[in-house]
């Protein structure tokens, strides 16, 4: 008798036809499942099976219990955070990512780590990157922070004599990193890499702006003049898709020694585009750079990319001792560059996507993107239910809610109203506070997305208020 492995591998090819049709009844039925699913309790069997079943009846038991509370994330009314779809080529590229099941940590066994170098090198030339900057995939923007912040606190340690690769951090003073809206993900970054989350120096940013006021950041710099500095600046806010003043923040560099991080997660994509590539004027000035591929280039969870100027510091921070794995410094695998040594081929679906649809295709989906939220912008001002609270840069609308006695809601009432709204299901959003209103995001990233999507958010918007 043959068991469950044995005979799924005869069944391989009636398995993978069964995951396809249901996918192509997934990518069918898309536009109409529900944006997101509210949970309230866990339905799940935690008996681990003797046997087991086979994969036929897994995959049944899987599309019959759990498929349909997941959210509908891939579709395009998921306004929350900043999600992107999957193209179908990175879907394509994705797949084949479990099937060749490669693990990138070099390039001596396997092509997958000369077309992770490839699929880098086109990246760079994507955003407009001199060839001075070296990239690898790590897992999301989080990571690519926390890779870039551990060489900045390398450089800023070497800068008092210390190594901390190798001393550790006891007899390091405190390094001071500084910015103007920091995403939560720095924060978390140095709770990681033990420099501290409260030893981020936030300088004050331009009036109703999320941008860093330039002197206000001179002024720090001119009083620390003498300390080695962390600046984190932002291509990209995520509440209002602002910049930082990246080719001026770079100039400083001529008059003070401080490590420029640039985090670009979605921002970075502005560079797609001759409409608002000017945003990004400046970010080869950058010692380190976070984009995320997951989220504007439309490939599937998680990809992301983390640059650099510094290799030499990277390798110092990440590199793994195994005798075994070669050389490190002198020819550094991607095991020495990342907390990862076991390492997913991620450079793959991005590789399908650029080779898919170039330049001109990254190119549509952002100004499309744009061009729906400035959409949807002009329904908010228009209306006198909701209030715009900052201007539509680019493809997140920050807005609010306004009472019919014109007051606005309190960040409780933000809440119980984005419930309602997920409840609809025709539109899923995320709330915020924006200079200290409590506010509604609106993150139009998905590739899918088009007019007519606008007018099925306003209308499930408009429901819900009228019910309020």
């Amino acid at each position: 008798m043959l068991n469950n492995l044995e005979e799924d591998k005869l069944k391989l090819k009636e398995i993978l036809n069964k995951v396809v049709e249901e996918s192509l009844v997934f990518f069918g039925e898309l536009d109409s499942l529900p944006a997101a699913k509210i949970n309230d309790t866990l339905n799940y069997d935690t008996h681990l099976p003797i046997e087991g079943t086979g994969t036929i009846h897994v995959l049944e038991r899987f599309l019959s219990i759990h498929a349909k509370q997941l959210s509908g994330s891939a579709g395009p009314r998921y306004l929350g955070f900043v999600t992107g779809g999957a193209t179908p080529a990175s879907i394509a590229g994705d797949w084949l990512v479990s099937v060749f099941d490669q693990n990138v940590t070099s390039i001596e066994d396997s092509a997958a780590g000369l077309l992770e170098l490839e699929t880098i090198s086109m990246l760079r030339e994507l955003f407009k990157l001199p060839s001075s900057f070296s990239g690898t995939f790590v897992s999301g923007a989080t990571m690519a922070n926390f890779v870039g912040l551990a060489q900045a606190r390398q450089w800023a340690a070497h800068k008092h004599g210390i190594d901390i690769s190798q001393q550790g951090m006891y007899h390091l003073p405190p390094v001071k990193v500084i910015s103007g809206a920091p995403h939560s993900s720095i924060y978390k970054a140095l709770s990681m890499l033990g420099m501290g989350r409260k030893n981020l120096h936030l300088i004050p940013c331009l009036p109703d702006r999320e941008a860093v006021d330039i002197e206000k950041l001179r002024n720090f710099l001119e009083e620390n003049k003498h300390t080695p500095c962390i600046v984190v600046a932002n291509a990209g806010t995520v509440n209002t898709v602002d910049y930082d003043d990246l080719e001026t923040i770079g100039q400083l560099q001529q008059d003070y020694s401080f490590w420029l991080h640039i985090d670009a997660a979605f921002g970075g994509f502005a560079a797609c585009s001759e409409q608002f590539q000017h945003l990004v004027k400046g970010m080869e000035s950058a010692d380190s750079i976070t984009i995320d591929a997951h989220k504007w280039l439309n490939v599937p969870y998680d990809s992301a990319m983390q640059f650099t100027k510094h290799q030499n510091l990277q390798v110092e921070v990440f590199q793994n001792n195994a005798a075994y794995l070669g050389n490190a410094i002198e020819h550094p695998e991607f095991v020495h560059l990342t907390p990862e040594n076991s390492r997913r081929f991620r450079a793959l679906p991005v590789w399908f996507t650029l080779h898919a649809y170039g330049l001109l295709g990254c190119k549509q989906i952002v100004e499309r993107n744009v061009e729906m939220a400035q959409a949807f912008t002009k329904k908010i001002t228009q209306s006198s239910h909701f209030k715009l609270l900052a201007p539509t840069r680019l493809n997140v609308v920050c807005f609010t809610v306004v009472h019919k006695d014109e007051g606005v809601a309190s960040f409780e009432e933000i809440k119980q109203f984005l419930d309602k709204l997920t409840e609809d299901g025709r539109v899923f959003m995320t709330p915020t506070i924006y200079h200290g209103t409590p506010a509604i995001r609106a993150a139009f990233s998905n590739w899918r997305t088009s007019a007519a999507d606008v007018n099925i958010i306003w209308e499930a918007l408009c429901n819900v208020y009228n019910r309020i």
